[in-house]
């Protein structure tokens, strides 16, 4: 990717990337569609807006995260996967990002029943072993959120990405009340660890809004970027 921001705005990202309070119970709630917008700032400033859209189609699920700073840079993943008993199931995963005229793509398949992954960047094919429970960057965000409605957070995460799956942790930090320009909410503040430290990534959840992202940022080194959320319909 040419820019930070681009290769891991998604989470999710996107969430991935995507995520219990008072008065308010949602182990009654199940995993539904929804559409929500945020404005993004980079480095400080506000660059342009963003969209997380989740659709349905019987057992067919789609997870679209697009972002768009002017005529700069756009970005775009989609995650599509199968949902049962708390669980994503991974189909795949696609990332397109344009910067200025450079243009950037990756790919990724899940294949359980032949036991394998296979990925595509820049035109470069990998494969390796799928494990149960792998994810995409994308969809982990939404695991994250079913996990905290349930039993809460695994103790790790396999996550696939163009060369292999790596295990990441999300770990709770605590409750943190959250202003938006869609209004103030009660949120449960995760943050997703990097084996490189110089990374950050840190997501506020709120339960109101079946754990979606009110806000979200993440630092790499001396490069930042946040997302706020602007608006939410299901």
């Amino acid at each position: 990717m040419a820019t930070p921001f681009m290769k891991k705005i998604g989470i999710s990202t996107g969430l991935v990337a995507g995520l219990v309070l008072t008065g308010f119970s949602s182990h009654a709630l199940a995993m539904s569609p929804f559409q929500a917008t945020y404005q993004f700032s980079y480095n400080g400033k506000n660059m342009g807006s963003a969209t997380r859209t989740l659709t349905q189609n019987g057992n067919n699920w789609t997870y679209v995260f697009a972002a768009k700073a002017a005529a700069i840079a756009s970005a775009t993943e989609t995650s599509h996967f199968g949902f049962s008993n708390g669980q994503i199931q991974s189909n795949d995963f696609s990332r397109n990002s344009k910067i200025l005229v450079h243009n950037d793509t990756m790919s990724i398949k899940f294949n359980p029943n032949a036991k394998t992954i296979n990925t595509n960047k820049r035109d470069k094919a990998r494969s390796f072993a799928w494990k149960a429970g792998a994810l995409d960057e994308l969809n982990a965000e939404l695991q994250v959120r079913e996990d905290l409605k349930g039993s809460g957070l695994k103790s790790s995460y396999l996550i696939a990405d163009a060369k292999g799956l790596d295990t990441r942790r999300f770990v709770k930090q605590g409750k943190e009340s959250v202003k938006t320009s869609y209004g103030t909410f009660d949120t449960i503040k995760v943050v997703l660890t990097h084996d490189n430290k110089t990374k950050q990534s840190v997501f506020w959840l709120a339960p109101k809004l079946d754990y979606l992202p009110v806000k979200m940022s993440h630092q790499d080194g001396k490069t930042s970027y946040n997302l706020s959320l602007t608006g939410y319909k299901k």
